[in-house]
C-alpha cells in the first residue's frame, strides 16, 4: 500500500502526535519507577526512562520507513529527563501501590494507538500497521523489565498485549471503515486502557497452555 492509498493521509500526523507525548511520558516513567525500586543512581533513572520511553518507537520508525522520531527535535528525550528527574525528586510512597501498572496501562493504550496509526500514515498495509502498534506499545516494556531482571511482560498471561492489540487493531478497523481519524483514535485508546484497567483490578489472564 503506498502513502497515496493509505487509510490515513500523512498530513494527520501531527493531530494524533498527542498521543505520542502521552505514550512517552508515561512509559519513560515507568522506566525511572523500576529503576527507583532497584535503588539505582540517577544516571540510570534516566538511561531506564529513555530506553522505556523511545524503544518501542524508535524500532517501529526503522521498520516503517520513517526518520526516527527522537532524531529530529529536543522535546521527546527532555520527556524522558524530565520523567526521571521527577521520580528521583519526589518520596517513594507517592509512587507506592499500583501506580507503575496504572501509567503502563496508560501507555500501552495511547502507544498502541500512536503507533498503528503512524503506520498506516506511511503507507503501511493494515495487518503490518496492527503489528507495529503492538510493537510500539509492548518493546519499551520489553526492554525496561529485561534490563531491570524482571521476568517480561511476554511471559506473563495478564492481558497487557491483549490491550494493545485492542488498541491497534480499532484504530485501523475504524480507519479502514471511514471514521474521523482523531475521534477513531480516541475509541481506540480508550479502549485498551479500559481493558487493561479491568485486568489489573479483576487479575483477568488469558488461558496458558496445559496440554
Amino acid at each position: 500500500m503506498s502513502a497515496a492509498t493509505a487509510p490515513l493521509p500523512p498530513a494527520l500526523l501531527p493531530a494524533l502526535e498527542m498521543f505520542d507525548y502521552v505514550g512517552i511520558a508515561v512509559f519513560a516513567l515507568t522506566g525511572a519507577l523500576v529503576a527507583a525500586e532497584k535503588r539505582q543512581t540517577f544516571v540510570t533513572f534516566v538511561f531506564f526512562a529513555v530506553a522505556t520511553g523511545v524503544g518501542g518507537g524508535t524500532t517501529r520508525d526503522l521498520l516503517i520507513g520513517a526518520p526516527v522520531f527522537w532524531m529530529d527535535e529536543n522535546w521527546m528525550l527532555l520527556i524522558c529527563f524530565a520523567a526521571a528527574l521527577l521520580v528521583w525528586m519526589t518520596p517513594a510512597r507517592f509512587w507506592g501501590g499500583r501506580t507503575l501498572l496504572w501509567l503502563d496501562a496508560a501507555g500501552v493504550a495511547a502507544y498502541a494507538t500512536f503507533g498503528a496509526s503512524k503506520a498506516m500514515l506511511f503507507g503501511v498495509a493494515p495487518v503490518p500497521a496492527f503489528m507495529m502498534g503492538v510493537l510500539t506499545a509492548c518493546l519499551g516494556g520489553i526492554v525496561r523489565d529485561v534490563l531491570a531482571g524482571e521476568p517480561s511482560i511476554l511471559m506473563r498471561p495478564e492481558l497487557y498485549v491483549t490491550a494493545a492489540a485492542l488498541s491497534a487493531g480499532l484504530v485501523v478497523g475504524l480507519a479502514l471503515a471511514g471514521a474521523p481519524a482523531l475521534g477513531g483514535a480516541l475509541v481506540a485508546a480508550l479502549a485498551g486502557f479500559t481493558l487493561r484497567c479491568a485486568a489489573i483490578e479483576r487479575g483477568w489472564s488469558l488461558p496458558s497452555y496445559r496440554r
